[in-house]
């Protein structure tokens, strides 16, 4: 039986656990909280403490790197976390997953594989980048074994938040017959990285028995927003429409509102195509894309408000 430590509980961690404990594999789960998951032994920890992190580890095979941190406090967040997950993968002898994103890359001139060049100059990418140099010096160096496994944006039953681009905040308002506001230009391709299928590859890189010190792509579903519209509309028979919030109020927004700063400052991400290629990794690891039209089926069910009952009288 494999032993795992999971740091982070959010959709991803909590996705990833339950996946781990389906095939019978022993997780424990840290978090500053303690949150549950079902199959999951809870522990509190503190993701930037060495010392937290190792004893949690001890005994694991791997350690995922789950966390993550809000956009505004990543440039003071993200460096302890990633010094404690090397430190602790070297002290217990764990391997070392790291979950990560496209944000390293920068603006992208074509579709983005697994070895594309770390191009960014924004500030979330320059930290993405800087933290996943360092762990592959580690490696490199024979302390440790570890690998980034890397998503667009994701999506999925209960994904929500102002950072989240195929939330709530995105379906809700088409179930309503209403206007869905988005960052970038809805009618450009851009890929969408669905829960279950980023766990599935988290888990396959953990699994891999070849070559480690890389990245993968997890296998991800390309289509506008204009497009996942029209079948939101054709599919549950509403009228929802969508728009683009003007560039200019969202830098506005920004000058005032931290998080909306950030989200401005990567919105570049839909001012052009951004698109992930996972050849690759579907090729190495064998893991595929969920049908595009199951994963959105399920993920809208998610977000459909239950009818009204009225009492009998």
């Amino acid at each position: 039986m494999a032993r795992h430590l999971i740091l982070g509980a959010g959709l991803v961690g909590g996705t990833l656990a339950r996946q781990l404990s389906a095939r019978g594999d022993q997780v424990t789960l840290g978090t500053r909280s303690g949150t549950t998951v079902p199959g999951a032994t809870p522990v509190k920890l503190d993701a930037s403490n060495p010392a937290d992190v190792t004893r949690a580890a001890h005994g694991a095979d791997t350690i995922f790197v789950c966390t993550n941190p809000p956009y505004t406090n990543w440039v003071a967040d993200w460096p302890p976390i990633f010094d404690a997950a090397i430190k602790s993968a070297r002290d217990s002898g764990a391997a070392l997953v790291l979950m990560g994103n496209l944000y390293a890359y920068g603006p992208p001139d074509g579709p983005m594989t697994e070895h594309s060049q770390l191009a960014t100059t924004e500030k979330k990418g320059l930290v993405r980048k800087a933290g996943w140099e360092k762990v592959l010096a580690a490696h490199e160096r024979g302390e440790i074994r570890a690998v980034e496994v890397r998503a667009s944006d994701y999506f999925g039953p209960g994904a929500a938040g102002m950072s989240t681009h195929l939330g709530g905040g995105f379906f809700e308002p088409l179930l309503a017959s209403k206007t869905a506001r988005v960052v970038g230009d809805p009618a450009l391709e851009h890929s969408w990285s669905f829960l279950a299928d980023i766990a599935a590859t988290l888990i396959a890189a953990a699994d891999h028995t070849g070559d480690w010190g890389r990245a993968w792509h997890v296998p991800s579903a390309s289509v506008p927003r204009t497009e996942i519209v029209r079948r939101v509309n054709e599919r549950w028979g509403v009228n929802g429409r969508v728009a683009s919030i003007p560039q200019w109020f969202l830098s506005a927004l920004g000058a005032v509102v931290p998080m909306m700063r950030e989200i401005s400052a990567s919105s570049y991400q839909f001012t052009m195509p951004f698109v992930i290629d996972s050849t690759e990794t579907q090729k190495m690891l064998g893991v595929t894309a969920t049908p595009w039209d199951e994963a959105l089926e399920v993920t809208v069910d998610s977000y459909r408000k239950p009818p009204t009952r009225h009492p009998v009288r």
